[in-house]
């Protein structure tokens, strides 16, 4: 641990990083003289592209979720249709 670190307050095995410092899908370090490109709040990337190819990943994510979600609906609702296509006999039974 060099010196300076020590009279900084700042310890090393403590260091936790900035959620600015690295690129959120190819982890490249974030220059401080260059544009960062930001996507649902938080999410830092160092460029169009990065931030391009998160947005389709998210985008095919959702897509999916949502056909086996609606995929999911549509089994329950096949299943309480035939429930209620139960053939029920009415009547007056006769016992001796």
């Amino acid at each position: 641990m060099g010196s300076d670190a020590y009279y900084s307050g700042c310890e090393y095995e403590n260091y936790q990083p900035h959620f600015l410092d690295t690129c959120f899908l190819c982890h490249r370090t974030l220059s401080h003289n260059n544009d960062i490109f930001m996507y649902r709040g938080n999410t830092p990337f160092c460029s169009q592209e990065c931030r391009q190819e998160q947005i389709e990943m998210d985008e095919a994510s959702e897509k999916r979720f949502k056909l086996s979600s609606s995929k999911r609906s549509k089994s329950v609702r096949q299943i309480s249709e035939t429930d209620t296509k139960k053939a029920v006999r009415t009547g007056t039974v006769a016992v001796a």
